[in-house]
């Protein structure tokens, strides 16, 4: 099933497509969340978030141990389903639109899927470049999806923007359905569809024991952790904080996602690829890092509108961190534990 052979391409379009969807929503998004807790904007976002990041923490092993055994193609139309489901309520009740997101966290994992399948259809040598290719598709979903949803809503309303993000997200689960064919080789899976998966490999404190007895491993992820902490919650507010606290317009935040996702693709594209080659797999995460730090910092003690679009370029290069680290992981896990 699918067209053609399995490949990185098949990884780009779904990505790009979820998450355009979810770029279309952004000012509405922004505009449902102050309306529907006018008063405690940013704690609700916070716990709505928080919600959402501990059930995918919850739920990320257990997907990952499944489409080990079963697959890839089933889980990718099961998490982009789970995790746009949310969408076409953000019209009909706002409550259930925030509720349902929070819950979709247990299946809001289709970065992970993506990766593992990219790992499944690419050499080794050839990973730390797809992965770049992937994370910058999500920026580049990014530069125009904004500015699209922002321009419907001023112009036709939200209700426009909500129904065009609910046909691309339609369109998504269609192209998983019919275009995407399954790239976990049968030679490779441990188990068939009806085998069962073990309470160890479900259990996210049991992967964690594992990871603490890995020497390789276990720095890998304590790097991971303290770099999408601060993260997490940076990019959780950050638009929020924009518009609420700096000053920007809808125009302006989109504009912002635009000039910043384009730096991003430059960045995972281009420079990616020369400083792998250059300085190697760690000195370009530590190089990330360095970048993350800096913008981190300048965004929390900058306070005018300038500042803002400074560090926004430091952003774009702090991205490099991401695929960079999972080249990293993939490299240390076998054929059948990318997921």
């Amino acid at each position: 099933q699918g067209i053609g052979r399995p490949s990185v391409y098949h990884a780009v379009v779904v990505i790009f497509l979820e998450f355009f969807a979810w770029g279309l929503l952004t000012t509405p998004m922004l505009t449902v969340l102050h309306e529907t807790f006018p008063h405690h904007t940013f704690l609700m976002n916070g716990l709505i978030q928080g919600v959402k990041g501990f059930l995918s923490f919850l739920s990320a092993p257990l997907i990952g141990a499944l489409s080990d055994a079963w697959g890839r193609k089933s889980f990718l139309l099961l998490t982009v389903f789970f995790t746009c489901v949310p969408i076409p309520l953000m019209r009909i009740s706002p409550w259930w639109y925030f509720a349902m997101i929070s819950v979709s966290g247990i299946f809001s994992v289709t970065f992970s899927v993506i990766f593992a399948y990219v790992a499944d259809v690419t050499q080794e040598h050839e990973r730390t470049t797809a992965y770049g290719l992937v994370s910058a598709t999500f920026a580049a979903s990014l530069v125009t999806s904004p500015a699209i949803g922002a321009y419907l809503s001023s112009s036709y309303g939200d209700s426009l923007v909500v129904l065009v993000a609910t046909l691309v997200a339609v369109v998504d689960i269609c192209f998983i359905l019919i275009a995407v064919p399954e790239s976990l080789p049968e030679k490779i899976r441990p188990a068939s569809w009806g085998s069962s998966i073990s309470w160890e490999q479900a259990d996210p404190f049991a992967s964690l024991k594992k990871v603490r007895k890995d020497p390789t491993v276990l720095p890998i992820c304590i790097t991971v952790l303290l770099s999408y902490l601060p993260e997490a919650g940076q990019y959780s507010s950050f638009f929020l904080y924009l518009r609420q606290v700096i000053g920007f317009g809808s125009a302006s935040i989109a504009a912002f996602i635009a000039v910043v996702g384009i730096l991003s693709i430059i960045a995972q594209t281009v420079f990616l690829s020369i400083l792998m080659r250059s300085i190697g797999n760690k000195n370009t995460v530590l190089l990330g890092l360095g970048f993350q730090i800096f913008q981190l910092a300048w965004y929390g003690f900058g306070s005018q509108p300038w500042m803002m679009w400074a560090a926004g370029a430091v952003a774009a290069m702090s991205s490099i961190t991401f695929p960079a680290i999972s080249a990293l992981v993939s490299r240390n896990a076998e054929a059948d534990q990318q997921g």
